[in-house]
């Protein structure tokens, strides 16, 4: 009796354990704001009325397509992850999980979830929710080791949910026909740079370790990142206010994102002139 009831709730730890290994496989963080910009997209491609069951499709599929590519980065990453502190203790450079477990969860995740969207939500949605993951594996993640440019492709691998959203809706991607598409496509594309930026510096020692060719890395002064998310959010402002003024009564709108935008190249130029992890975190906060 004694033996069954110390056993159970170690089994039951255990599983709970390889759980929450997979969930973080998954980058939760990440993908809830890839999920956000589906759900906004496909909200606003519909003028306010989306079909809230094919919205729903377009979230699971999608959620199984990026929960592919999270996973696959950290397998492809996971020597170097190992030598950041931030990183160290995710699943694989632990050990808690194997390579091969890995790549069979991605590889299954990422063909549920081209399927999904296929023959659930549209093939527009499912192409796109494999180049968004192609850009993201292929080129992103290898890029990372090579070029600071690897921040423009992962810019665009993060604007690209955008586009299953829209698509999802039944929507046309033509911006001569409407262009609030590429409108929100270049506002998710370009509030990234000053993020990244943010996040490059503050941890600019543990991807130089890693040999993680970040602007910081690169150029230690830091000007260069702080330059390009001052330009970044400067050109967020005008492009933020195009999916207002493509609409009637949403004054409301254009003036929160005059006020937000403002806030943010507030912040990018305190980080500019004053390149430490105090401005750094609030950027990118």
């Amino acid at each position: 009796m004694s033996t069954s009831t110390i056993a159970l709730p170690r089994v039951r730890a255990g599983w709970l354990a390889r759980v929450s290994d997979y969930v973080e496989l998954t980058k939760p963080k990440i993908a809830a704001l890839v999920l956000v910009t589906v759900g906004v997209s496909g909200f606003v491609a519909s003028w306010g009325q989306p079909n809230p069951w094919v919205l729903l499709h377009a979230l699971l599929g999608t959620a199984l397509v990026a929960s592919s590519a999270s996973a696959l980065n950290q397998l492809f990453e996971r020597r170097r992850d190992a030598l950041m502190d931030r990183t160290a203790e995710r699943p694989l450079p632990a050990g808690r999980l194997t390579a091969i477990e890995v790549m069979a969860f991605s590889a299954l995740t990422i063909i549920a979830g081209a399927v999904y969207l296929a023959f659930v939500v549209s093939w527009a949605a499912s192409v796109l929710g494999i180049v968004t993951w192609a850009i993201y594996v292929g080129l992103y993640t290898p890029l990372k080791s090579r070029t600071p440019l690897n921040t423009l492709v992962g810019a665009v691998a993060g604007a690209m949910p955008v586009l299953i959203g829209w698509t999802a809706a039944g929507a046309s991607l033509d911006p001569r026909a409407d262009p609030r598409a590429a409108a929100l496509f270049l506002i998710v594309f370009l509030w990234q740079f000053p993020h990244f930026m943010a996040i490059a510096w503050i941890y600019r020692q543990q991807y130089a370790r890693a040999g993680m060719k970040m602007l910081p890395v690169v150029d230690p002064s830091g000007r260069r990142a702080g330059v390009q998310a001052v330009l970044a959010a400067l050109a967020l402002l005008p492009v933020s206010f195009v999916p207002g003024l493509c609409a009637p009564g949403l004054s409301f709108y254009v003036a929160a994102a005059f006020l937000l935008g403002v806030g943010q190249l507030v912040c990018a130029l305190a980080f500019l002139a004053r390149m430490n992890e105090s401005t750094a975190r609030t950027l990118l906060r």
